[in-house]
């Protein structure tokens, strides 16, 4: 496995981690120029930072600052009530991989979607395996235009809890199946998002990742459990904060081969999004070298 603890080479920042400091939207080029003044090399956007900054400018910034990006955040929400949503969804997802292109993105990270409606309070039915249905569906029109672009698509299954309004996928296993089904030959243009907070607790999650292999492991996104944890979406932990035994995943994804960056994603509102963001920096460095 490979020693952090002398640097932060390998060390990523997903951008919500600092996308809302003290009340107030913190500017997506300033959060790329206080990266890159701390020696950080790679980071991971979200769409609606990178459309409020213009991606013009952000692809501009990116590249005058010499940085990497991890993975794009995100297309996905494949789910729909009617054809209208169905053709909204593969709109809006081919945008995103040209997005990810221009950027120079690593992976397209996918959140898959719930029940169609529910993320807004008012579920369209309950017809879960409907909806996981509509997810293989949507991957496999998206893949095609995928492959022809070269930017990989990274499935991130998401804890259970999620299953009803943000994603239908919720084990590494059922993302590795989708993937086995859609990418039988392995092409690399279909894999997974690791991220800790959604997947810690699986019980077969050493035997997922080993399945997974080098060519479907695109991602590894870190952070931390607090116990108790006061808000399900937007109370993660720093990491070293919380239960997640970070390194021993991380041992099992570079047993694998994996030598890519490790993402740091931490949503805090009663936290992390409370403090300064070059204070929020600065404790993912040090942490990273320190917990990660």
């Amino acid at each position: 496995m490979r020693d952090f603890t002398a640097d932060h080479r390998w060390l990523s920042i997903n951008t919500a981690t600092v996308r809302r400091q003290r009340g107030q939207d913190w500017p997506l080029l300033d959060i790329l120029d206080a990266c890159a003044a701390r020696g950080i090399r790679a980071v991971s956007p979200w769409r609606d930072q990178v459309h409020a900054a213009g991606l013009a400018a952000t692809a501009r910034a990116i590249r005058a600052h010499g940085l990497e990006l991890s993975g794009y955040c995100r297309g996905g929400m494949f789910t729909h009530a009617d054809a209208a949503g169905r053709d909204a969804a593969r709109d809006d997802n081919r945008r995103a991989l040209d997005e990810a292109c221009e950027l120079g993105a690593a992976c397209l990270v996918l959140v898959v979607g719930g029940l169609p409606g529910a993320l807004a309070g008012h579920p369209a039915h309950k017809d879960l395996a409907g909806a996981r249905a509509q997810v293989a569906e949507g991957i496999a029109a998206l893949l095609a235009d995928a492959r022809e672009r070269g930017m990989p698509l990274a499935i991130e299954p998401l804890h259970p809890m999620y299953a009803a309004d943000r994603a239908c996928v919720n084990t590494l296993e059922q993302a590795l199946d989708l993937c086995d089904t859609l990418d039988a030959a392995r092409s690399g243009a279909l894999g997974v998002a690791v991220d800790l907070y959604h997947v810690w607790w699986d019980p077969k999650l050493p035997a997922m990742i080993e399945r997974a292999g080098r060519l479907r492991l695109l991602a590894l996104h870190v952070c931390d459990w607090r116990v108790p944890t006061r808000d399900l979406l937007e109370d993660r932990g720093m990491m070293g904060d919380g239960v997640i035994d970070i390194r021993a995943v991380r041992a099992c994804v570079e047993a694998q081969g994996y030598a890519g960056y490790s993402e740091v994603e931490i949503f805090s509102s009663r936290d992390w999004w409370l403090r300064d963001g070059g204070e929020v920096l600065d404790t993912c460095i040090e942490r990273h070298r320190r917990c990660v």
